[in-house]
């Protein structure tokens, strides 16, 4: 297993596959430990040299997933894959939620606000959500880049053509040329009358019987999960849409969501903002390649198909000797303001939202040791007892005690864990 190394003053240095040695600078005190995953040590005196090699970083961006891998011609130092968050939609949709009701129940005097949005009238302003990605994959390349000492970045950058795609999902024929330049809702106001004329004014669930004219959009889910999209509407007349909601009727099972196209959407947005904002950062060494050439690169070589190996022939290194493991990495929320529940308790009372930051010195998401094996606090409780899981979600044991479990570090926003590259692939 490598030891990321870095100066006295915390500049990288090479790894060493020397355990030996590291143990030695370790409990003569010539090294102290920065990190645990991936180990990384800094030597407490002056180093005479610092030869390095030409290390290249691949970057393999994605909407849920990046893969990355740092690599010479002949040997591959580190390789992570990184689950990013993709609540952030939902988080937001459900603090307007609550904003909302609140303004409603305490200020139902307050004049709207809806034309003042500083944010919207900035040039290049991006969605929480998008700008939220883009900082991750930045954050990532940051942290090696603190451990390594990488002479060039490649950063793949994706496109999608969500047209095409569309088309292809629903049997229509492929566009071409200017029918790029007329979508669905071209000549039409807007999203809802567009729906309207898609659905013939007609309710989709009783085709006009109940003789109600008044006709609304129905989200077929709920816009925080769905969006506004128009393969997530339907046409409902009043009646229906009331009953509806009331639990007295269901759709028929011929009404339901489209593909969505989110995550590609995604990444025409972030693609070129991401790579500026490297290139910014990191002027004269970060470069991009195509999807189309990784493929082709992982193919001609015979390579199984995952981020971190797409990674590796993003950086142009597929004949360079692969790591023993690869970190597996996941985005967690940092924080949770909510103070209470929504629902009221008799009296007028509201219970706590969750428990103390720290409960017997444990907190959310803190790197335990229990039985011999490493997992993360999930959930805790004021008893003291723990709900321990993996880092992909799979259950330890749902109801630990603090006395048998034992802290290895506290993990505030990214979890890490190793996996043997054999039983990850």
């Amino acid at each position: 297993m490598s030891v990321y190394v870095q100066d006295i003053n915390g500049h990288p240095l090479m790894p060493t596959d020397r355990n030996g040695w590291v143990r030695k600078a370790l409990k003569t005190g010539k090294a102290i430990v920065v990190t645990r995953r991936p180990f990384t040590i800094r030597l407490t005196y002056e180093t005479k040299t610092n030869a390095v090699q030409p290390i290249t970083l691949g970057v393999d961006a994605g909407s849920e997933h990046i893969g990355l891998s740092a690599s010479t011609e002949t040997k591959e130092v580190y390789a992570s894959e990184v689950e990013l968050r993709t609540d952030i939609v939902k988080n937001i949709s459900t603090r307007r939620e609550q904003r909302r009701f609140r303004r409603y129940r305490k200020t139902r005097y307050r004049k709207s606000r809806f034309s003042n949005r500083v944010h919207s009238k900035s040039r290049g302003w991006l969605a929480p959500s998008i700008e939220a990605k883009i900082n991750y994959h930045v954050q990532t390349v940051r942290k090696i880049m603190q451990i390594l000492p990488i002479a060039s970045i490649v950063v793949e950058t994706a496109s999608f053509d969500t047209q095409k795609i569309k088309a292809i999902t629903e049997g229509n024929p492929v566009p071409e040329g200017t029918d790029y330049q007329q979508g669905e809702m071209m000549d039409f106001w807007n999203v809802r009358e567009y729906v309207f004329f898609r659905d013939n004014h007609t309710c989709q669930c009783c085709k006009g019987k109940s003789g109600c004219k008044e006709l609304n959009v129905h989200h077929i889910e709920s816009r925080k999960t769905g969006g506004n999209a128009p393969n997530n509407l339907v046409t409902l007349c009043e009646t229906c849409h009331d009953k509806y909601h009331r639990g007295e009727i269901k759709l028929p099972k011929t009404i339901r969501r489209g593909e969505s196209l989110r995550d590609a959407a995604f990444m025409g947005i972030m693609r070129w903002t991401l790579f500026n904002r490297l290139k910014e950062m990191y002027p004269g060494i970060v470069t991009h390649t195509y999807g189309y050439i990784t493929k082709n690169t992982r193919i001609t070589n015979g390579l199984e198909k995952n981020h971190a190996t797409d990674a590796l022939c993003i950086a142009n290194h597929p004949k360079a000797v692969r790591v023993e493991s690869v970190f597996i990495q996941k985005r967690v929320r940092r924080h949770n303001r909510q103070l209470h529940k929504m629902t009221i308790l008799k009296g007028g009372l509201r219970k706590p939202n969750q428990a103390p930051r720290e409960v017997k010195g444990f907190r959310l998401n803190d790197k335990v040791l229990y039985n011999g094996q490493e997992c993360f606090v999930h959930g805790r409780r004021t008893s003291g007892y723990f709900d321990l899981r993996l880092i992909d979600g799979t259950l330890v044991h749902p109801c630990a005690s603090w006395k048998n479990i034992h802290l290895l570090e506290h993990t505030n926003t990214i979890l890490t864990q190793e996996v043997r590259l054999s039983s990850h692939d």
